[in-house]
């Protein structure tokens, strides 16, 4: 439960999932393409609904989609296609099992074409992140011009369901900005 003597950013509440996700990832910048590629799978289905859902249901995504990874993803077929929509501990959206498969496709051309994805997407932000400086996490802002244009580079290169609201939450997630609240234990951490 939350410790009462931490300060932390005002968005987990007091959801234990939510604080650990919170204190130990959210933020922390990541370099490792299965890393960057189990967030976008994750971000992805998360249009639309709450973090907190995906969280929730990320072990049956895990287990789902082979463990995030992108080689075997983009081979799935009709039938594997079908087995995840029949698969009742994930988000059963048809667009977006068809959307991961796709970007796992588009990923890995990207991979073969930047020697990793983490080069590709870190180079939007010269390879360390955007310290933001909030108050309070509402300050912060949904998507930025910056996202607007990683958007629209992912959109031209193949990838579904990356609009710039998603790719700033991404950013968010894999430590590419760095939106913890300044009085946040966590801010000077990552």
């Amino acid at each position: 439960m939350k410790n009462d003597t931490v300060k932390r950013c005002g968005w987990p509440s007091n959801d234990p999932l939510y604080i650990k996700y919170h204190d130990e990832e959210w933020g922390v910048p990541v370099y490792d393409d299965d890393t960057l590629f189990e967030f976008l799978v994750l971000e992805t289905f998360q249009a639309g609904l709450s973090w907190i859902t995906i969280l929730r249901k990320r072990e049956n995504f895990r287990k789902a989609f082979d463990n995030f990874n992108y080689a075997k993803i983009a081979q799935y077929d009709a039938s594997k296609f079908e087995e995840l929509r029949q698969n009742e501990g994930i988000i059963r959206n048809r667009l977006k099992i068809k959307a991961t498969t796709t970007n796992a496709k588009a990923f890995i051309k990207i991979q073969e074409e930047f020697g990793s994805f983490s080069k590709f997407i870190w180079a939007y932000v010269d390879g360390k992140p955007i310290k933001n400086k909030f108050k309070d996490y509402r300050e912060g802002p949904a998507n930025t011009p910056l996202s607007d244009q990683i958007s629209k580079d992912l959109k031209k290169r193949g990838f579904k369901f990356v609009g710039t609201t998603i790719v700033y939450a991404f950013m968010q997630a894999t430590g590419m900005v760095n939106d913890h609240e300044v009085s946040c234990f966590r801010y000077n951490e990552v």
